[in-house]
């Protein structure tokens, strides 16, 4: 049932056209969900007309859309009834009836960003194609503020800039209809409390106490951590780069000029001379991604676990391969001048999906942080036990486990076959981030 305002108007646009009126009904009920005018948004009118009309409304649309905007015109909302008749729509509807639906996907993406009311991704939040009801609400209403400030000519439609500060503040100020909370921490949650109890009992016997325990951000832990993957990025910033052969740093290595000068020196290669290969001033060095080095020697990485640092290096676009060489990227030579973001880099590593690996994999991961940062065997039973998988897919958890625990040496997050301190917060920031993720569809194709 509309809403007695929207029934007022209905009923005056029916005395006199009637079809106008029927065409008018139906669009409406799709805008609006039987609520008011008061409560429709431009962001609400670009998407049915430009999307929810031409791939899930039957009939005339052109005239479906000329309809709703008589309807509107009669409510007093004339900026979206000029939506429903303008250039735009009409060019959008045609694009869908000429070229196909993906045609006119892509249309309908390009007029509603450049309306500027569509709230765009943030370092605090990467809004999910799939909401909840939070973040849903927290999306219209930062939507809304949007619209506001574009007709009111405090921001322009085309500054990404000023977007993204709109944005950021309205999601990260307290709100009195929130109860003094804000719409960041509400969007948080309902991801959180998803992550817990969307994957049976087992998951969520062990996932409830995450649930508060992730709730705030986990700081990175004091002091330098991470030494063989620095390490890589300083090497990998010198002149060569890092030659693909098989022979690794000492641990002494780590200690290069620039570690001596403080962590404002180690920015990259233009202020930073590398550590030196073991046998001296441009000797060649293991990149075991080619080649194992030799392991065992007191002092010395493994080559194994170059290796796994390197690969998560090129994962993290930190590190690319230069004919026989890796060399430090532009967002390499970042991350080694931030501490805090080389931490979240790395820690994002210990989950992020590896060539080849099923969603199982990532689970058996999952699963396997959270007995480690409990203390718990993190073995393959134990493992199995919470996600459950078939007999034959057995094979999956042990190399997706024998991954992480390669990536977790690499770095330097255990000792003794457990997580140090450092190794524990790095699993609670690698679950958190992980929890947070937006939800997206999955492609069949």
């Amino acid at each position: 049932m509309p809403a007695p305002d929207v029934a007022a108007l209905l009923a005056d646009l029916e005395r006199s056209d009637p079809d106008c009126a029927e065409d008018a009904r139906g669009a409406i009920e799709w805008l609006s969900g039987g609520e008011p005018l008061e409560t429709i948004t431009e962001l609400a009118v670009c998407e049915f007309l430009w999307y929810t009309l031409p791939t899930k409304v039957s009939g005339d649309r052109p005239a479906t859309a000329r309809a709703l905007g008589r309807l509107l015109r009669l409510g007093g909302l004339e900026r979206y009834a000029a939506l429903c008749s303008s250039p735009v729509t009409a060019q959008i509807l045609r694009t869908y009836a000429r070229a196909g639906e993906d045609a006119g996907i892509a249309a309908y993406q390009a007029a509603l960003d450049a309306r500027g009311v569509l709230p765009p991704d943030v370092p605090e939040l990467r809004w999910s194609s799939i909401m909840g009801p939070e973040e849903l609400g927290a999306h219209g209403a930062c939507s809304a503020a949007l619209e506001l400030a574009i007709v009111s000519g405090e921001l322009a439609p085309g500054s990404t800039r000023d977007r993204k500060a709109l944005t950021r503040r309205w999601l990260t100020t307290p709100r009195a209809e929130l109860g003094g909370d804000n719409w960041l921490h509400r969007v948080q949650g309902e991801r959180l409390n998803r992550w817990v109890l969307g994957r049976g009992e087992a998951w969520r016997e062990l996932a409830q106490p995450f649930e508060v325990r992730l709730h705030a951000p986990i700081p990175a832990p004091a002091g330098e951590h991470l030494a063989a993957l620095r390490w890589l990025l300083r090497r990998g910033g010198e002149p060569g780069g890092v030659p693909l052969v098989p022979d690794p740093p000492t641990a002494e290595d780590v200690k290069g000029p620039a570690d001596a000068k403080g962590p404002a020196d180690t920015k990259g290669p233009a202020d930073t001379k590398g550590p030196e290969g073991p046998e001296g001033p441009g000797a060649p060095v293991a990149v075991p991604a080619v080649l194992a080095a030799p392991s065992g020697k007191p002092g010395r990485w493994g080559g194994d676990e170059l290796a796994a640092a390197g690969e998560a290096a090129q994962r993290m676009g930190a590190l690319d391969r230069d004919g026989r060489a890796l060399v430090t990227t532009a967002v390499g030579r970042r991350l080694l001048g931030d501490a805090e973001l080389l931490w979240e880099a790395a820690t994002t590593a210990l989950l992020s999906p590896v060539s080849h690996e099923h969603d199982l994999g990532v689970s058996a991961r999952e699963v396997a942080l959270m007995l480690l940062a409990d203390g718990l065997p993190a073995d393959r039973e134990s493992v199995a036990s919470v996600i459950g998988c078939e007999e034959e897919r057995r094979s999956e958890i042990d190399a997706s486990l024998a991954g992480l625990i390669r990536l977790l040496d690499a770095f330097g997050l255990r000792a003794g076959g457990e997580l140090t301190s450092a190794g524990r917060a790095a699993a609670l920031a690698a679950l958190r981030g992980h929890a947070l993720r937006p939800r997206r569809y999955v492609s069949m194709g």
